[in-house]
C-alpha cells in the first residue's frame, strides 16, 4: 500500500494499517549472493523452513533455520538464538527480516517455486 505523503504519521500509519498480502512483503530478507546469482532476484519474502544467516546485533554469525514469522510484529525467531531472563528461562529472541540473510531457501511450496522461475528438476536436490 504506497501512501503519497511524506509525513512520517502517515508513513508509519500505513505501515502499521497495511493488509496482510503487503505486509508479508514487509519482512523480506536479502539473499545470499550464490542464490542472488542463481534466481536474479535480491530479496525474497521470509518464511518458516529457509536457512538464515544472522547479519548484526548479538547473534552475529548464527546460522539456522526461520522458526516463526510474525507479520503483525514484523520479525522473526530462529531455531536456537535465544535470550536468558534473569531467571534462566530462554526466550526466543525476535530479529528484523532486514538483519539476515537467506542462504537456503524452503522450496516445498509450488507457487514459490514459480515465482522464482525453477523447475521441478532444479527444485530435487533442495528443500
Amino acid at each position: 500500500m504506497r501512501t503519497s505523503s511524506k509525513q512520517p504519521r502517515k508513513q508509519r500509519k500505513s505501515h502499521f494499517n497495511a493488509p496482510m498480502h503487503i505486509k508479508h512483503k514487509h519482512v523480506a530478507s536479502h539473499l545470499a549472493e550464490d542464490l542472488l546469482l542463481k534466481y536474479n532476484i535480491r530479496a525474497v519474502p521470509v518464511r518458516k523452513g529457509d536457512t538464515v544467516k544472522i547479519m548484526r546485533g548479538a547473534l552475529k554469525g548464527h546460522v539456522d533455520k526461520v522458526a516463526k514469522v510474525s507479520l503483525k510484529k514484523g520479525m522473526v525467531t530462529v531455531e536456537n538464538a535465544t535470550i536468558a531472563k534473569a531467571d534462566g528461562t530462554q526466550l526466543p529472541k525476535w530479529i528484523h527480516p532486514s538483519n539476515l540473510l537467506i542462504t537456503k531457501l524452503d522450496l516445498s511450496d509450488p507457487w514459490r517455486k514459480k515465482k522464482l522461475g525453477v523447475t521441478s528438476t532444479e527444485s530435487e536436490g533442495e528443500t
